[in-house]
């Protein structure tokens, strides 16, 4: 099969990956009915066809928090991308390089921020989840820092992890003792590929960001998605931002925004940015999609930061339905995820050129040469 489209990058990783991994990134909480709306209300969105413009000279460049990047586009953190290619989050930050683009480390990588350092030779961004251990937080903000990581994605949306049915189908959580061994392990041998590059020559198969906050508990992904809920700090408020401050003087974004209202509080708490996020619809289930939320927090916050959105982008032409929203640029998660199962870094890389192809068409068919121009009235409303 030759891969024209995410969706077809989707079908490669279902075929190439254990079930238990494939279902992890395809799925999201309960019914998935926000998982659905991500896609279905970008499908939904008009674009306004426009004729005979110049259009000899496209830019569709963005300059965001100090960074130039090649299209309004980054990876957004996916956790344990290293089970889905061999030390994959290496493999994909490499091809967000080669790419002109930003690569968000995930906090719950396999990889730990100074390999993917070294591997793609710049410091990804890095993403944040909030522990109670704050000793520990102050030490891992510390080494990001000192790795040189240039912004930190702060996500606020899980207190507590949603429930997600396919993980609990597939033995992803909750299968335990002989049985669960089984049919893990008959998962990865159906698996050939997969079994020779990540599960033979893919480890180790911890968390490498955050492994020694284990304290003994084991250090393997399972062991972690056990500690997670007993050790994410429910009472986070817009005063720990405060506390983070203290550990790390560069831009801090805010993801997992839905309402206009926590927009206007992290203007008040003095983020740099936000992620209008519902976290791909893998927490509460039935909220808005972050597409239609978009808008109306871009008014609200009125230039004052940088707004981002992830969600639902499977195209060039969502990528310019965000922007004309009101995004400044979005980040994508399940497409690069899919990507990176099906072949790894130079997968990834294809992808990412097919984006920027239909980014191109896009701005070409509705007469925007420069994507910075794009607004509502890209939109047939």
């Amino acid at each position: 099969m030759r891969a024209a489209s995410v969706s077809d990058y989707r079908e490669l990783a279902r075929r190439r990956l254990p079930n238990i991994f494939f279902e992890y990134i395809d799925g999201g909480a309960y019914a998935e009915v926000t998982l659905k709306r991500n896609v279905g209300d970008l499908e939904a969105l008009a674009l306004r066809q426009r004729v005979m413009q110049d259009m000899s000279q496209l830019d569709m460049s963005v300059t965001t928090l100090g960074q130039t990047l090649a299209m309004p586009v980054g990876l957004a953190p996916v956790g344990m991308a290293g089970m889905y290619a061999r030390r994959g989050e290496t493999q994909a930050s490499k091809a967000a390089k080669a790419a002109g683009l930003p690569f968000v480390l995930s906090a719950m990588g396999v990889c730990g921020g100074e390999e993917v350092a070294e591997a793609a030779g710049v410091a990804p961004w890095f993403q944040l989840y909030m522990l109670k251990d704050r000793g520990y937080m102050r030490e891992l903000l510390g080494r990001m820092k000192a790795l040189g990581c240039p912004v930190l994605v702060f996500t606020v949306d899980l207190p507590t992890p949603g429930a997600r049915y396919r993980d609990i189908r597939s033995g992803f959580t909750g299968s335990s003792g002989v049985s669960g061994w089984l049919n893990t392990t008959l998962d990865g041998l159906s698996h050939p590929s997969w079994l020779w590059d990540v599960g033979l020559h893919g480890r180790p198969h911890t968390l490498g960001s955050v492994a020694s906050a284990l304290q003994g508990g084991g250090r393997s992904v399972t062991d972690f998605l056990s500690w997670v809920a007993k050790n994410f700090d429910r009472s986070v408020t817009w005063k720990d931002l405060d506390w983070v401050r203290e550990t790390w003087d560069g831009p801090i974004v805010i993801k997992g925004i839905l309402d206009p209202a926590d927009a206007r509080d992290a203007v008040k708490a003095g983020a740099n940015g936000l992620v209008v996020s519902n976290h791909g619809g893998r927490q509460l289930d039935g909220v808005r999609s972050s597409i239609s939320a978009l808008p109306a927090i871009a008014d609200a916050v009125g230039g004052d930061l940088e707004v981002y959105m992830d969600g639902g982008i499977r195209s060039g032409l969502d990528v310019l339905k965000a922007v004309a929203s009101g995004a400044k640029a979005c980040f994508i998660g399940r497409a690069w995820a899919y990507a990176l199962g099906a072949g790894g870094e130079a997968t990834v890389a294809r992808m990412l050129g097919t984006l920027k192809s239909e980014l191109a068409v896009a701005m070409i068919l509705t007469g925007k040469a420069k994507l910075r121009d794009a607004g509502r009235d890209l939109l047939d409303s």
